[in-house]
């Protein structure tokens, strides 16, 4: 593979790694509704501060959040709203997903 090709899967694979995680998924969601302090992504997530800003960290090496500071607080906002399209896709594979699922198990007769 060419050098330039495979810097660019390797930059892809780390924007879909920082995706890799439940939370984070939440996270993104979340901004794309509004931008959010940590305080409330850590009330919403259910885990401790460290933990979300671990996430959070994840999320803005990869480019796909970014974040501003006010006063003592921090608020962080999607980068990229084109990410949802992303999201609206993997949406429809599960979709797929399921009722080719639902295919197989009346096939089955359950």
């Amino acid at each position: 593979m060419k050098h330039l090709l495979k810097t660019r899967y390797e930059a892809r694979a780390k924007i879909i790694k920082a995706l890799a995680h439940p939370s984070r998924l939440l996270i993104i969601e979340e901004l794309n509704q509004r931008e959010r302090c940590v305080g409330e992504l850590t009330e919403m997530i259910g885990a401790d501060v460290s933990t979300v800003s671990k996430h959070l960290s994840i999320l803005k090496n990869a480019g796909l959040i970014s974040d501003d500071k006010r006063g003592n607080s921090i608020f962080y906002s999607l980068r990229v709203p084109c990410i949802m399209q992303f999201m609206g896709c993997v949406e429809e594979v599960l979709s797929v997903n399921a009722k080719k699922h639902n295919a197989i198990l009346k096939c089955s007769g359950r």
